[in-house]
């Protein structure tokens, strides 16, 4: 599932692209990406304007419109944004398409339809309606606040990390890698961690959702000291050398190095 860096770098990537020009048409492939509202109204609220700017918050991205309100994206597990020329180069699993007036186009790929495209007016509003907590990635988001947000919790520390109502854009691959770096277990109950151990979490946080971004969330070049390109059945540790461990934490697939993350 796309997590905060790919939907940083989504967002780059459409700032980079498709911004300032004019809309000709939209078109929407499946209704089931849509939420609150129709194919009609999309195109209705689209149409004869333009992207103006992006935010983000979490794994949700918010592209600001000309006149005013925001268009809504969010990936769902394998989301991708495509900005391209010749129809002929329309990427399959298109499900959602910004036709310019220059005629290029912007498309939102979804080999699986779980994917949520809606326009708002409020973008506070609405993060406070999906109850997100704060976004991991923001200048405001430093240690002190992530200490107050684990303060007082008593499940295991990699769901925790995932909760979005707690703190927004860590998934399942990023909180792997976050405690992996920290070498903090999955299973670990957020209320025995000590005050050495927040702090290297929260620092390994920072450093994996920053070099992530900078890597453009392609993990063929992530450093080789991450746990990501081994996460895989008999993976090889990249610290130790030993086999990497695929275990279920609260229904997801997790892999740690029992090792380096030791009970």
């Amino acid at each position: 599932m796309p997590e905060l860096p790919d939907v940083e770098v989504y967002r780059r990537y459409l700032n980079a692209t498709s911004l300032h020009q004019g809309i000709r048409d939209v078109e929407i492939r499946t209704d089931q990406i849509l939420e609150g509202t129709s194919p009609l109204k999309i195109k209705a609220g689209l149409r004869n304007r333009s992207l103006e700017s992006t935010d983000r918050h979490g794994k949700f991205l918010f592209v600001a419109l000309d006149n005013q309100g925001w268009l809504v994206l969010h990936f769902g597990m394998t989301g991708d944004l495509k900005y391209y020329k010749n129809p002929i180069k329309e990427p399959e699993y298109t499900k959602f398409l910004i036709e310019y007036t220059n005629d290029y186009h912007l498309a939102l790929v979804m080999p699986r339809k779980l994917g949520l495209v809606r326009l708002i007016l409020d973008m506070q509003k609405f993060i406070k309606e999906k109850e997100l907590g704060p976004d991991v990635y923001q200048d405001g988001f430093g240690y002190e606040m992530f200490k107050a947000l684990l303060e007082g919790r008593r499940g295991m520390i990699k769901p925790t990390l995932m909760n979005q109502q707690i703190m927004a854009g860590i998934g399942n691959v990023y909180s792997d890698e976050i405690l992996f770096q920290a070498r903090v277990h999955p299973r670990l109950p957020v209320d025995q961690l000590q005050e050495e151990r927040l702090r290297k979490i929260f620092k390994a946080t920072k450093d994996v959702l920053e070099t992530a971004i900078q890597k453009k969330a392609d993990p063929e070049q992530f450093p080789a000291s991450w746990i990501i390109p081994h996460r895989q059945k008999g993976g090889e540790c990249p610290n130790c050398g030993g086999k990497v461990r695929n275990i279920s934490v609260s229904g997801r697939s997790v892999y740690y190095c029992p090792d380096c993350q030791p009970t």
